[in-house]
């Protein structure tokens, strides 16, 4: 029996990028509680460490627990944490207010960032909607990959730990 109250779907695997491989660099409209303004994770990545942490769409459940998880974690203190998804800045602005967020998000409602980076999902039943499958990924001020985790299912949660673990060590060897 499973742990959620509905289907588990098997997304497959996917070809993405993994640990020891270039980011893929891009720009977007990156929202925070005040404004939004174009900028490049190469941006984020000259300051140091970067979490990129991929989600569908704003307002989900997922998405919901993912970053209530990281912001009780208290991330942020020795990288930069920045989300993103298919959601438009409007709808980052809201999803930001109503959770408290201490972090910006990228808008890419053409899903072109997670199609770069090998982790789009097409949405079941939601005819030419795809987002993003859940996944997170460690780059350093390099613009290389640390770590990586990238789900095979919906719904699916990281280890948590596992990613702090990952965080420390990066941050440790500066």
């Amino acid at each position: 029996m499973s742990d959620y109250p509905f289907e588990v779907v098997d997304l497959g695997e996917t070809d993405h990028v993994e640990v020891g491989d270039p980011a893929p660099d891009f720009t977007r409209p990156i929202v925070s509680d005040e404004f939004w303004e174009d900028a490049s994770l190469s941006e984020l990545t000259a300051n140091g460490p970067v979490i990129l942490v991929f989600f569908a769409m704003d307002g989900t459940g997922q998405a919901q627990n993912t970053w209530i998880q990281i912001r009780e974690r208290g991330w942020g203190d020795d990288l930069t944490v920045v989300g993103v998804s298919i959601s438009t800045p409007y709808e980052h602005r809201a999803f930001i207010d109503d959770h408290w967020l201490p972090y910006r998000l990228f808008s890419d409602p053409g899903n072109g960032v997670a199609e770069r980076y090998g982790v789009v999902h097409d949405h079941d039943g939601m005819a030419g909607l795809s987002g993003a499958r859940p996944a997170f990924y460690l780059i350093d001020g390099d613009m290389e990959v640390a770590y990586c985790w990238v789900t095979t299912t919906w719904p699916a949660s990281p280890d948590y730990d596992e990613i702090e673990t990952a965080i420390d060590e990066l941050v440790a060897r500066g």
